[in-house]
């Protein structure tokens, strides 16, 4: 396996941690673990422990929502045509079916449109634009999307098309001319949680309707379970407003009784037992509800996510499953081939980064095959594939590391890219290929450091295992959900061995029961450890990197370990 770096996180001080021990009344390890989270107050560990709705920021301190808002309800008033327009990903197909969900009550006058991801691309389309103008559309309430498109939104008001803009990416410095642009990110905007998802944002836009117009909030929060899942496909933190929407998000989608037969299907699809977490959602249902626009029509997400009846729902759900499974050989046949290409060329394996080219790869799976490569290879990677007469592709980086940076030294070179740190799209002529990878890997070898070469992984702190008890895992568990800005805490044990129940499961897995003491023992699984089989099963005692997880197996739960890394003495 690829060697791995361990980082402990930094660790308050002393007097801090002793403080919220005492007024918490527990362990100085869950309070240095809650100070990390910059959780280090009473006040502040009674917000984190009992997300509270009422705790949700006044929607109006966003700025243009009082004109959003106005806009919205004359729209209604008036009985004018609005276009609910989303992008294809799961942010933008969940932002679309809570925008159009909603208002659907409040008029007949309402349509949603997703763009085709290959013949129109990201974000707002000429396409679209033109569709809205031949079918007598005043309005476009745009989620996901939008902040970028200035021009389009101009294209829309030469037709008298107005647009409400509901984005949470960084905007650039030409704003669109729209009557409201809600985005958290912008400079200017007073809004105090700048990390909302799409949905999030659309999901203000609503609120502050609510709060206007006199309509019961309780019939928004029906619609969390949307926002959660958007909260978790789009990977942003889960703290602040975001953890309370996710809080209550999960509470409707693990109720008693389901209140979306869409995601009730999804969840039967995806053979998820027991209760939803962020990542089930984040393994079972991103991967389903992406593969609809990756490859084919993503409006059949938002159909799924709307259906009102079970056989609709399971319908729409089994046409996304099948497009998944499609999605899912593409990406298996795609990637061995892609390690094959590596692993024959001298160059490529001994490059500090990847930059590959096929004309025949599926453009919708490049960049989870991009992903795919940083698990063999870990280094910055670039997938190309042809489209529309040019090379069309998806970067992925490694920890630490701009691949935005790298690829914008090579512009010259390129027709167009945008993205951010981690991920980004990239265009340029065929003919260009070799040069960029020449440039690109100059680029990248002359500026990546050692360290970002190695893996990571982030740990808590220390501990023993006689520490792990009930009271103390309960603690841990009232810290979900866990996702980026709360990851589940990771530990570290060290001079622990095997009992003598060492066994292999699923060829490369390993099912182990692991003690430190001789006394105290914990059940504890670790996937693709199984090369370690020969070492662990002579008795050498190691150093363990775990997180602490239930097991419900057969309606038995038990407090299992779940291995990230291990080194021996």
């Amino acid at each position: 396996m690829m060697e791995k770096r361990w980082v402990y996180k930094q660790q308050a001080s002393e007097e801090i941690v002793k403080n919220l021990a005492e007024s918490l009344k527990v362990s100085p390890t869950i309070a240095g673990i809650l100070c990390q989270r910059d959780i280090c107050t009473f006040e502040e560990a009674k917000a984190f422990f009992r997300p509270s709705i009422a705790d949700l920021h006044d929607p109006f301190l966003m700025k243009d929502m009082h004109r959003a808002v106005n806009r919205l309800t004359e729209a209604l008033h008036r009985s004018e045509k609005i276009l609910v327009y989303g992008d294809y990903d799961v942010d933008g197909t969940t932002s679309v079916a809570l925008m159009y969900g909603f208002l659907r009550h409040y008029t007949h006058q309402i349509e949603f449109y997703i763009p085709d991801r290959y013949k129109e691309g990201y974000g707002v389309s000429t396409a679209g634009i033109e569709y809205a103008a031949e079918h007598g559309f005043g309005l476009i309430i745009s989620l996901d999307c939008g902040i970028k498109s200035a021009d389009k939104v101009a294209y829309a008001a030469s037709f008298g098309i107005d647009f409400i803009i509901c984005d949470h990416h960084l905007p650039d410095n030409d704003i669109p001319q729209a009557v409201a642009v809600l985005d958290p990110k912008q400079i200017d905007c007073p809004y105090p949680y700048k990390e909302l998802s799409g949905c999030g944002v659309g999901f203000k836009l609503l609120q502050a309707f609510c709060l206007q117009n006199g309509v019961e909030l309780e019939e928004l929060f029906n619609f969390l379970d949307l926002v959660v899942v958007s909260i978790a496909a789009d990977i942003v933190p889960i703290t602040g407003e975001n953890r309370i929407l996710a809080y209550f998000g999960l509470q409707l989608l693990n109720g008693p009784q389901p209140t979306r037969p869409g995601l009730d299907a999804l969840k039967e699809l995806a053979a998820i037992t027991g209760e939803m977490d962020i990542t089930s959602i984040v393994f079972g249902f991103s991967p389903r509800i992406n593969a609809a626009g990756r490859m084919g029509d993503a409006k059949n997400s938002v159909r799924m996510l709307l259906a009102q009846t079970k056989d609709e729902a399971f319908k729409m759900a089994d046409i996304i499953n099948e497009s998944n499974k499609e999605r899912r050989s593409k990406d298996s046949n795609i990637t061995k081939e892609a390690l094959q290409m590596i692993e024959e060329d001298d160059f490529l394996r001994n490059a500090k980064s990847t930059v590959l080219y096929k004309e025949n790869w599926h453009k919708g799976v490049i960049g989870i095959v991009a992903s795919r490569c940083i698990e063999k290879y870990y280094r910055p990677t670039i997938i190309l594939t042809h489209s529309n007469g040019k090379a069309s592709g998806s970067a992925r980086s490694v920890h630490g590391f701009n691949v935005h940076s790298a690829i914008e030294s090579c512009s010259d070179l390129l027709d167009q890219y945008g993205g951010h740190m981690y991920a980004a799209g990239l265009t340029l002529p065929i003919e260009n290929i070799p040069a960029f990878r020449e440039r690109f890997e100059h680029f990248v070898s002359n500026a990546i450091t050692e360290e970002q070469q190695t893996p990571q992984i982030e740990i808590d702190t220390l501990i023993n295992f006689s520490q792990i008890t009930r009271n103390f895992f309960g603690i841990i568990k009232q810290m979900e959900p866990f996702g980026p800005g709360n990851m589940r805490p990771v530990f570290v044990s060290e001079c622990v061995y095997d009992t003598g129940n060492l066994r292999v499961v699923g060829d490369t897995h390993l099912k182990l029961r692991l003690t430190q003491d001789g006394y105290t023992s914990f059940d504890a699984i670790a996937f693709g450890f199984g090369d370690y089989y020969h070492h662990i099963s002579k008795g050498i005692p190691f150093d363990v990197c775990y997180t602490i997880e239930e097991n419900n197996y057969r309606g038995n739960i038990t407090t299992q370990l779940s291995i990230k890394d291990i080194r021996f003495k």
